[in-house]
């Protein structure tokens, strides 16, 4: 298991939360009985540059929190062992984490680790776009945070 950090936005305070995304990756291959060897790249961006990409990829004109893209969007394709998967990519705003902290009222850590967390489990083939989805995918998220980081 690797995460590659990449920090675009130049925000020195995202590299406290590495050890944290360790746990929160391994935690969420181990609960959904995933037997990868696998990675990911998390880039931290600026509101602006998550706007753009937001705006190009997924024809939406706003500023977003966490975008992920993922390498392979079959669950087959999880099935293979003994072989590096990479999973995708997770864009993360790193204003967002302040200001979403602040609106939610919990740290700066939960918050950064809420959108490693959502952006992992959409690598993972998981969506929220029905009630159903949804309901799965946020219990999934708490199941893996809440031993991780307090709300």
């Amino acid at each position: 298991m690797e995460i590659v950090i990449i920090n675009e936005a130049k925000d020195k305070s995202i590299y406290r939360y590495k050890k944290d995304y360790e746990l929160i990756f391994s935690k969420a291959l181990n609960l959904l009985d995933r037997n990868i060897n696998s990675c990911c790249s998390v880039i931290f961006v600026t509101p602006e540059r998550i706007h753009e990409i937001n705006r190009e990829y997924r024809n939406i004109d706003r500023s977003t929190d966490v975008i992920s893209f993922a390498l392979q969007d079959e669950q087959d394709a999880f099935e293979i062992e003994e072989v590096e998967e990479e999973l995708g990519d997770i864009f993360i705003n790193v204003q967002a984490i302040r200001d979403q902290a602040k609106e939610y009222g919990h740290s700066n850590r939960r918050e950064a680790c809420f959108l490693f967390c959502h952006g992992i489990l959409h690598l993972l083939g998981y969506d929220h776009m029905t009630k159903e989805e949804e309901k799965e995918m946020f219990s999934l998220q708490d199941q893996i945070l809440d031993d991780i980081v307090k709300r």
